[in-house]
């Protein structure tokens, strides 16, 4: 099969619950990823043959296929086709690898990969809200197979499993909060920010016609271990997780090109990564968030590469516990997870996130000079994403 490279990536700053981004359509918000997308690079769009995005909350503003709808509300090709996906968490890494897949397999030449979710908008969980009248998603026979537990108790039991502390997840938050501070301070986001212009609204939550410019992730905090310390537990009494080790609820939405070598040749494109390896495994529901530990192993198993050898981890922060039990059973060098912070410091939007990370690795290989870089996440349901991909 052909190699599978990776043109450019872009993502819109994380947004905070009803910040800078909450005014904005998830439509437009995804929308204006795509377009600096294909700005970025220069490609023209009616090359693309398919456009697959992740969301999780598939209702209201987020359903109707939201890939396609931001497409065309982006004044892009109609004759592009796309799909919506839905790995829960995973969403758009999924849709990153299925992606990858179409134009390993000749399906297409080109691809594009991208996700969003508008949390403050579609509030986690509305698709299946009772309030709905349409029932419930988990029917009465799944109890007969397994306990249904919730993410924050998983990530509890994780916590139990490992042997995580509440000092343990505390300084893991705060570590998170002080690398995303630095590499903004640094400037290390630069080349892969885009700017969303979004709706001032008057008092009645009507648009002003006037316009904010919001160019910068909204989820860093100024904190210390004292003040995670006095936090109140969210899962469980006395438990190990608090806001302040958990991952934000956020607005966002990134953006991936990627083709086979040979039409980026005839494009006169310049590749900046290829993806070598791809996965998707399924782990015990029960505990839900391990899957991170068991996608990143059948990545290197494929890869034949060890720990050592990848330059970048970007594996989800969904809670402290879930990367904290993922480096007790992997070993990386600590150094190499998360550098520049991940979703407990700039927020999770959900559905938009898979393909931030994977924007996120691909920026940070080119800035320090690395080589290779693995991405994963964990997902409701007990499922684990996987990406590798090698400069």
């Amino acid at each position: 099969m052909p190699d599978v490279v990776i043109i450019d990536a872009v993502r819109t700053p994380v947004g905070r619950r009803n910040g800078g981004l909450s005014t904005v359509h998830p439509s437009e918000l995804l929308g204006t990823a795509l377009k600096a997308l294909v700005a970025r690079t220069g490609v023209d769009p009616a090359e693309v043959g398919q456009v697959l995005s992740g969301c999780v909350s598939q209702v209201g503003e987020q359903s109707f296929n939201i890939a396609r709808t931001s497409w065309l509300a982006a004044g892009l090709p109609l004759t592009t086709a796309a799909t919506t996906v839905d790995t829960q968490c995973g969403s758009s890494q999924q849709a990153a690898n299925l992606a990858a897949s179409l134009v390993a397999s000749g399906t297409v030449d080109v691809a594009v990969a991208c996700g969003v979710e508008s949390m403050t908008r579609i509030p986690i969980g509305s698709n299946s809200s009772k309030k709905l009248g349409l029932g419930v998603p988990i029917p009465k026979s799944y109890f007969a197979q397994y306990e249904f537990t919730s993410q924050f108790e998983g990530a509890e039991r994780i916590a139990d499993r490992w042997g995580i502390s509440r000092p343990d997840a505390d300084g893991f938050a705060l570590a998170s909060q002080q690398k995303g501070a630095l590499a903004w301070a640094e400037g290390r986001f630069d080349t892969q920010i885009v700017p969303v212009e979004a709706p001032v609204l008057d008092g009645d939550g009507k648009p002003t016609g006037q316009t904010t410019t919001v160019a910068r992730d909204e989820g860093l905090r100024e904190t210390d271990l004292e003040a995670l310390a006095n936090l109140k537990a969210v899962a469980r009494e006395g438990g190990v997780h608090t806001a302040g080790s958990s991952s934000q609820i956020s607005d966002g939405a990134a953006a991936v090109l990627m083709m086979t070598e040979e039409k980026a040749r005839a494009l006169d494109l310049t590749p900046k990564a290829r993806i070598t390896q791809s996965c998707l495994v399924g782990v015990d529901p029960v505990l839900m968030l391990t899957g991170p530990i068991d996608a990143t192993r059948l990545l290197l198993e494929r890869a034949k590469l060890g720990i050592e050898d990848i330059d970048v981890f970007e594996i989800n922060e969904a809670f402290a516990s879930v990367v904290l039990a993922w480096q007790a059973e992997l070993h990386p060098d600590p150094a190499a997870v998360n550098p520049n912070g991940g979703a407990i410091a700039l927020g999770h939007p959900l559905g938009g996130t898979g393909v931030i990370l994977l924007t996120k690795a691909l920026h940070e290989l080119e800035r320090t000079g690395g080589r290779r870089a693995l991405v994963s996440m964990c997902c409701g349901g007990g499922l684990g994403t996987g990406t590798l991909i090698e400069r």
